[in-house]
């Protein structure tokens, strides 16, 4: 099950043993070349098993000291996990900060959701390890869509209760089904404060007995709508017979959902102390984690579950492929999906265009080719699910006529997901024409469109620096009723960054987030704090780290590598800046460990021995 074949290079060029051998999947992370500017900080030494001081299977319990030094890499912190990259079943939490969102932001009308491709979150249809065919996720077929939620829909206003305190007096179904299929359909459509009221009125109306899962769903629910805080109080208040496995896990996966990793350490650690067993859902969310925010630990967890005959799954090595590929590990990359195929776990669409991606990304454009026609399978139009990965793989290969030939399959009668696939794809090859008539046929097609569509054409006007036509964008937004979140102000604020009106960018989104009483992306404040850090502004670039504090995101080497980055350009000594690190448990790597050296006010010169 774990066994690699090592490739035949030389140790010192690619940190691999000569020979044939099999090796463990951890020990073939572990002696993967390492470099330092993907947060693979480098490295000569095999590691062995007893490599975990802290991550102990004995003592089980995972320590954030395991691997004291933090990634430096945490570009994919701002996106998460890419749509590409997501699993086909409800194996992760979406790590979007478009969770942050009202409910109403992201909702299209019925036209549009019904054919809809959303993917759904944690605990979304239930709260299991079952596999489903991921052709059956991506597929053209129609969901079903419930009664119960069409009424909460067209109910006036926002109360689901009344909503539902009317479908009963009409004497409607509510049964267990049909209350599924409502809270489906809620959360694919990301309507999480509405999918909350609906859990709330059927405990308090005891109109269903409540299980294990349905306070999974409920203690997900809160999560994702009121914060990590109240859901770790919510958990107190479920009776102690339903505070079980499921439960942890889903406290868990949340907190990888928001980027905690101190709280989804301690989750994992409690749910070790109360003794639940392990599975790969569990592994896999650590690894998820680890991928964003310190791939050395990812080698610890793949130890621990091979210690642990915790079997990977296919989400499991679609991470590994990920990780590999964002190193430029190409060799690696491949023989981890082949190691894939050769314990019989066949690579989805998903697997295929990560590794597309990655070729395309390092210049192995046949390779990329490659993958993409075997994603095709002969008949595009038979596999009309696989267009909207192929539109952004062919922009990203620059090939005009594939993009071209891809979306003529689609355009006929066109899904959401692939005109917002396409108008990206006409974005990177500069076709600003053909991006504008996908969105305009989106417009044409359906009777509302929500921010989440806006923002993809908005993105591409950001891209190219086109400010009257973004600002145009966001009033016809406004003229259509579509709220403006957190998605249209993240790429405002990039609009403006983009163009050098920092302060204007700073004043939209202090405004917004005042005005609308939400939380901004974290790649919002990111985008003002670097181009602060860029001028040296050390006053500005403390309150982004502040306000960044103050809305809940918790300290991320990232942050700490643009506030330093501030003093440097300011050529001004930072005080306190090591201590505040520590009180976050944030370890520098080596390039911080520079930047901090840059900025020591204790630093010894030869001038102040002198003046000493």
């Amino acid at each position: 099950m774990w066994a690699l074949r090592r490739v035949s290079l030389p140790l010192r060029k690619q940190g691999f043993s000569v020979g044939t051998s099999r090796a463990s999947c951890a020990n073939f992370f572990l002696e993967s070349p390492q470099l330092g500017s993907d947060g693979f900080l480098p490295s000569k030494r095999l590691y062995t098993t007893n490599v975990l001081s802290k991550f102990s299977v004995d003592r089980r319990s995972l320590s954030s000291q395991a691997g004291t030094e933090s990634s430096g890499e945490e570009d994919d912190l701002e996106d998460g996990f890419s749509k590409l990259e997501t699993p086909p079943t409800a194996e992760v939490v979406q790590a979007s900060n478009a969770n942050d969102e009202n409910e109403d932001e992201l909702v299209s009308g019925p036209e549009i959701s019904d054919e809809a491709d959303i993917e759904p979150s944690q605990n979304e249809l239930e709260l299991s390890e079952i596999e489903s065919d991921p052709n059956d996720k991506l597929s053209p077929r129609r969901r079903d869509v419930s009664a119960l939620f069409k009424a909460i829909l067209e109910f006036p206003g926002l109360s689901v209760h009344s909503a539902l305190d009317k479908w009963v007096k009409e004497g409607n179904d509510l049964s267990r089904a049909e209350i599924s299929l409502a809270m489906i359909n809620l959360r694919r459509r990301r309507m999480f404060g509405r999918a909350l009221q609906l859990s709330e009125w059927l405990e308090a109306h005891k109109q269903i007995e409540f299980s294990e899962r349905d306070y999974a769903s409920r203690l997900d629910l809160i999560a994702k709508v009121r914060g990590l805080w109240k859901a770790e109080k919510y958990v107190e208040m479920i009776p102690q017979s339903f505070r079980g496995e499921t439960i942890y896990r889903t406290l868990l996966a949340n907190c990888v959902g928001t980027n905690n990793l101190k709280k989804a350490e301690e989750i994992f650690n409690k749910m070790k102390d109360l003794e639940f067993p392990f599975t790969s859902f569990t592994c896999n969310q650590l690894l998820l984690l680890y991928k964003r925010l310190d791939k050395k630990k990812i080698a610890d967890v793949l130890l621990f579950m091979e210690k642990e005959n915790v079997k990977p799954t296919a989400f499991t090595y679609k991470l590994l492929i990920a990780t590999k590929g964002e190193s430029n590990d190409i060799a690696g990359m491949e023989q981890i999906y082949g190691t894939m195929k050769s314990e019989g776990i066949e690579p989805d669409i998903t697997v295929k265009a990560v590794m597309a991606k990655h070729y395309a990304s390092g210049g192995l454009k046949e390779k990329a080719e490659a993958v993409l026609k075997e994603m095709e399978g002969g008949n595009l139009k038979e596999n009309r699910w696989a267009c909207r990965a192929l539109l952004p793989l062919y922009a990203e290969l620059g090939q005009v006529d594939e993009v071209g030939r891809v979306w003529n399959v689609c355009m006929p009668k066109p899904r959401v997901e692939e005109c917002m696939a396409a108008i990206e794809a006409w974005g990177k090859l500069n076709k600003i024409e053909e991006a504008e008539a996908v969105f305009d046929k989106m417009l044409k097609t359906w009777k509302r469109l929500s921010s989440r569509q806006y923002a993809v054409l908005l993105q591409v006007y950001t891209n190219h620096k086109m400010i009257e036509k973004g600002k145009d964008l966001v009033k016809r937004m406004a003229d259509n009723n579509c709220e403006v979140g957190p998605l249209i102000w993240d790429a405002l604020v990039k609009l403006y960054v983009e163009i050098g009106e920092v302060e204007k960018a700073d004043s939209i989104l202090r405004k917004a987030a005042v005005k609308n009483h939400k939380k901004p992306m974290f790649s919002s404040y990111m985008a003002l704090m670097d181009q602060y850090s860029k001028r040296g502004d050390i006053h500005n670039s403390e309150k982004i780290f502040y306000r960044m504090r103050r809305d809940g995101y918790t300290a991320r080497l990232r942050q700490f590598q643009s506030l330093v980055q501030a003093y440097i350009n300011a050529k001004a000594p930072a005080y306190g800046l090591w201590e505040r690190m520590k009180s976050d448990n944030i370890f520098p790597n080596k390039a911080l460990l520079r930047q901090l050296s840059q900025v020591d006010p204790f630093k010894k010169t030869a001038v102040s021995d002198l003046l000493d």
